[in-house]
């Protein structure tokens, strides 16, 4: 039997050899790593379903934030936890909530060394659980829109680098471009959730955001998991509307979308490595069942072959060490 001149194995044969012909490169400058921000002073509460996830005090998340710094990751996100929850979640919007000072705070430490981008949601505050108001057990799409604008612009003033609308509220894009540009914050950029799933990967992240439904689902405005078509057409509404940056979420059970959002519009595209994924690599390694680093930077990696620019882990810290040689 005679074989074709070109063998593929002779540049597998050293690590070097590898490392010569890689076709994906996956950097630091890739990676964003999620906070969760309570109230407090010195609180650092460990996420039971997410070993290695706390959620922190201010003190403590700016002290975190000086560790992400130092390993070259270049942004976190935000997501906060108020003190109080009621019915339109108006803790959302107060200036003196965990996420507005948090920033503050940050950028005061770290100033433009770290990017730091919020959460714009009210699934966190909400009695309910929703990331909307409701009108007559329903999350009301429109009576929602000002308050997400409200919420973006109470971290845009903080000092937000970027707000980031995780609702999937028809037009929220939109609301919040135009409140921003009204108020003198025309710099501040737009990462939509354009492409957020009605996922089971959710779980893990409802303990550590305090954000389970307490009714319902929510399915009637997140995504179908079926339909590729129709996360295309979101993608390209929040582009229309003065998205800067888009994401698809989760990231692994949805890679051929961000394949085709990258493909198909150019944009800086994110994927999020939701809690569910991070939980189950997790929970494996501690059975035993698969080496932890091993398959934490081989679903990195494929996530950024598929075309991901930005990659939202709660691996980011331990993805840096490995990608620095630490």
């Amino acid at each position: 039997m005679e074989f074709p001149a070109y063998r593929p194995r002779r540049m597998r044969r050293t690590e070097t050899l590898r490392r010569l012909v890689r076709e994906t490169r996956l950097s630091v400058d890739n990676l964003i790593l999620p906070l969760f921000v309570v109230p407090g002073k010195g609180v650092e509460k460990p996420v039971a379903s997410m070993p290695g996830v706390a959620q922190m005090s201010v003190d403590r998340t700016v002290e975190e934030c000086r560790q992400v710094r130092d390993l070259g990751i270049p942004a976190v996100i935000l997501f906060g936890l108020p003190e109080k929850k009621d019915a339109t979640g108006s803790h959302a919007y107060r200036d003196d909530g965990p996420v507005p000072r948090a920033v503050r705070e940050i950028k005061q430490a770290l100033g433009n060394d770290l990017v730091v981008i919020t959460d714009v949601c009210l699934c966190e505050y909400t009695d309910h659980g929703h990331c909307g108001v409701l009108a007559e057990g329903e999350v009301d799409n429109d009576a929602t829109l000002d308050l997400l604008a409200k919420e973006a612009l109470t971290h845009a003033r903080a000092g937000a680098d970027i707000v980031a609308p995780s609702d999937m509220m028809d037009g929220r894009v939109n609301a919040i471009r135009e409140t921003l540009d009204e108020e003198g914050l025309d710099q501040v950029a737009i990462l939509s959730y354009a492409a957020k799933f009605a996922s089971g990967f959710y779980g893990p992240f409802r303990e550590a955001a305090d954000s389970t439904p307490q009714f319902g689902d929510r399915r009637g405005y997140q995504m179908d998991p079926a339909n590729a078509e129709e996360a295309l057409r979101e993608v390209e509404l929040d582009i229309n509307e003065g998205a800067d940056l888009v994401m698809v979420k989760p990231a692994l059970p949805y890679l051929d979308l961000v394949r085709r959002v990258k493909e198909q519009f150019g944009y800086p595209t994110a994927a999020y490595q939701v809690s569910g994924e991070y939980a189950m690599i997790k929970a494996a390694a501690q059975n035993g069942w698969l080496d932890e680093s091993r398959v934490m930077m081989e679903t990195l990696t494929a996530i950024r072959r598929a075309g991901a620019d930005l990659i939202l882990t709660y691996f980011a810290k331990d993805a840096a060490r490995a990608l620095n040689g630490r």
